[in-house]
């Protein structure tokens, strides 16, 4: 129980200083790096949806963009086409799509494949859904769905215009900090701990009378509702909503973000998302190098610490704590004797 509150206050500490940065970022710096900052924001609770399936139930899943595609498109959809939806339900429209994605694949990919033919299969679903929006002309095919307008949002007693000033860029990390704290729920929940449990040994889970079928669909579709949430809040900030967004090198960012940072602790895919951004912004001017910057520094990671930036700093503070250990010990010796 101790540890539990220790995690908790300092999960708490780290959200809340993260979430005074991103708050600061308007005033101190210029619209572009605002821009950047929200794109960090987005890619944050993306990364978290995938690691939610990874660490929680096991599942390496590849097809992460369809969903973040479906959300973004069901609000690209409803905004052009029923401007008067209430944003709020929009953004829910836009989160149970990817739910409902997750659900229907899920169906499929989990009673067909394990491992990593369930990765392949995936992989292959998003790029079906990638190719399905091609083709299809309501959906703007190669061209995408442009001119999404940032809403006006009824509140009740009073309203805001999303479109107007730093309004939407405020709203999105407020909505960010929400669906982070969601998946934290999830995970440090009876249900995420069993999640848990499945993913160390699902035999044993499965002896114990849990359907472990069932755990990883649920898990799959928890999983595609934050990343189609991602996508919703994803498609009025960039006022324009294309094929790209479907594509593998989308579903493939998620698993960047969380090696990086690591896959072992809540913020681990966060630390990764801020740094590619903040790489990214470093090596915007470096024409065709960008590319190849990122991949050294992933390979590097990789090869050196395989447990990622937040993995390194675990084992360090272990074996301080360890060192100290024997001299503590040591002392009380001296001062007994």
């Amino acid at each position: 129980m101790t540890d539990f509150r220790a995690r908790f206050w300092f999960n708490l500490f780290v959200a809340l200083a993260g979430l005074a940065v991103f708050m600061l970022v308007p005033v101190m710096f210029n619209r572009g790096v605002v821009f950047l900052a929200g794109l960090v924001a987005i890619n944050i609770v993306f990364a978290l949806s995938w690691n939610l399936l990874f660490a929680g139930v096991g599942l390496l899943s590849f097809g992460q963009a369809m969903f973040y595609a479906g959300g973004a498109y069901m609000v690209a959809v409803l905004s052009l086409h029923a401007p008067g939806t209430p944003f709020l339900l929009v953004l829910l429209a836009g989160a149970l799509t990817g739910g409902v994605i997750a659900f229907v694949f899920g169906v499929v990919a989990l009673r067909r494949a394990s491992g990593t033919y369930f990765a392949i299969l995936t992989l292959a679903f998003a790029e079906l859904v990638h190719i399905v929006i091609t083709k299809t002309n309501f959906l703007g095919r190669n061209d995408g769905l442009v001119g999404i307008r940032r809403p006006v949002v009824d509140l009740g007693l009073f309203e805001i215009n999303l479109g107007t000033g730093n309004n939407y860029y405020y709203f999105l990390i407020a909505a960010m900090a929400v669906a982070a704290f969601a998946v934290w729920c999830v995970q440090n929940s009876p249900a995420g701990r069993l999640m848990q449990a499945i993913r160390q040994d699902p035999v044993r889970a499965s002896f114990l009378g849990a359907d472990v079928q069932s755990w990883k669909l649920i898990a799959f579709i928890i999983s595609g509702c934050i990343a189609g949430f991602s996508g919703a809040v994803l498609a009025p900030w960039v006022q324009i909503v294309s094929p790209e967004i479907a594509h593998w090198s989308i579903s493939t960012q998620p698993i960047l973000f969380s090696l990086l940072g690591g896959t072992g602790s809540f913020w681990g895919p966060a630390l990764g998302a801020v740094l590619f951004g903040v790489m990214d912004y470093v090596t915007r001017n470096l024409q065709g190098l960008a590319d190849l910057t990122v991949g050294l520094l992933l390979l590097a990671v990789v090869l050196a610490i395989p447990g990622g930036i937040t993995g390194l700093v675990s084992r360090a503070f272990a074996r301080r704590k360890a060192g100290a250990r024997p001299a503590g010990k040591l002392a009380n010796r001296e001062k007994a004797s």
